[in-house]
């Protein structure tokens, strides 16, 4: 058996009272620099405390199964093609068609990773060109395709719709939710005060009582977001009409990305215009350049207005320009369904949200 005196000893053996003492630390020697080197000097790179992950060898990389095995043919889903396909016992494949294509490749760009919370504010000046629409059905978008949670809030101080759009789960509003923030631990309690539609997107209420709603102020919209971004990652904010109510500086500071929403007429188009002016006027010329313009069809037929000259003149002074064609459904101002919008509405409203995900940022 071994002696367990040969082992080296947890304490000293000098000992001056009856508690032990530890050893003293082995005297460190002073590294070795080669020829040259000035120790002063910042490394090239900060040293990671953990050691490097094996990289795979480049051979390895030329035979992975990207590189060596050829993709199989998509199969189409609708049109002559998937009759085609079908109607031959799926002997013959004609492949996806361009629209087809087109949409998984819109579908990629809106499921782009993301890291943190993304926020987006909804705005216009003039009431009734669908914005509290455009905001519960770009959410509702994203919603239905991402595998995060997205949360549109009602920050509009003249008793909102937003509530309207889903169905209503729960009568608790923003108030409710700032009320009990103290008491918030994790994602289960805040889903107790939000209605959830079929599109898995979630919708805060804002306070229906216009005389408690006024009072909704800057200081209270930062506290609610402060506590939302722990638990989402895309927040929708639908602003009110105006902008000098007292939470707009609050959304504007915060949002990473704007969506200004005019009509197809020449009144909203002018409104939408002054919205643009007025943020680069007060020092948000900056998110005026990461903002989207939608130019939403709330009638029918666009009568004497050319669209084109229309989305010309927003594309000159932001990022992008989005149009939302009529669709019957969204017309009747109640609960959204996207399974009920027109295809053409449900591309639009995809090319918005791929627009809007390419704002994400870069490095996720």
């Amino acid at each position: 058996m071994t002696d367990p005196r040969d082992h080296e000893p947890y304490f000293s053996e000098e000992r001056t009272d009856s508690q032990p003492h530890p050893a003293p630390p082995p005297q460190q020697q002073r590294p070795q620099y080669p020829p040259g080197y000035d120790p002063n000097l910042p490394p090239l790179q900060p040293q990671s405390p953990y050691p490097p992950l094996p990289q795979p060898s480049r051979a390895r990389t030329d035979l992975s199964s990207s590189q060596v095995v050829r993709p199989p043919k998509r199969t189409p889903r609708s049109g002559w093609r998937k009759a085609l396909y079908v109607g031959s016992g799926k002997l013959i494949n004609p492949g996806e068609s361009p629209a087809e294509r087109r949409q998984r490749e819109l579908i990629g760009r809106v499921n782009q990773p993301l890291r943190g919370c993304f926020k987006i504010a909804m705005l216009s000046l003039k009431g009734g060109v669908g914005k509290t629409t455009i905001t519960t059905t770009l959410g509702a978008t994203f919603a239905s395709l991402r595998g995060d949670r997205v949360i549109a809030v009602d920050a509009n101080p003249d008793r909102g719709t937003l509530s309207q759009k889903i169905p209503i789960e729960t009568t608790a509003t923003i108030r409710h939710l700032l009320r009990d923030a103290d008491k918030i631990t994790r994602y289960s309690d805040v889903r107790a005060y939000t209605s959830q539609g079929a599109s898995r997107l979630e919708i805060l209420a804002s306070e229906q009582d216009p005389a408690v709603s006024e009072a909704f102020s800057e200081t209270d919209y930062l506290r609610a977001i402060s506590l939302l971004e722990h638990y989402y990652n895309i927040v929708l904010t639908d602003c009110g009409t105006g902008l000098m109510h007292s939470a707009m500086k609050g959304v504007l500071d915060l949002a990473d990305a704007l969506v200004v929403v005019s009509s197809g007429s020449v009144d909203g188009a002018t409104s939408a215009s002054a919205t643009i002016d007025w943020l680069e006027a007060h020092g948000y010329g900056d998110l005026v350049k990461r903002s989207i313009v939608v130019i939403n069809s709330v009638r029918p037929k666009a009568g004497s207005v050319d669209l084109d000259k229309l989305a010309a003149h927003f594309a000159a002074r932001v990022r992008s320009v989005c149009r939302i064609p009529f669709d019957p459904h969204l017309e009747e101002g109640a609960e959204i369904e996207l399974d009920r919008l027109e295809p053409g509405t449900r591309l639009a409203l995809l090319e918005l949200a791929a627009a809007m995900a390419d704002a994400f940022p870069s490095k996720a």
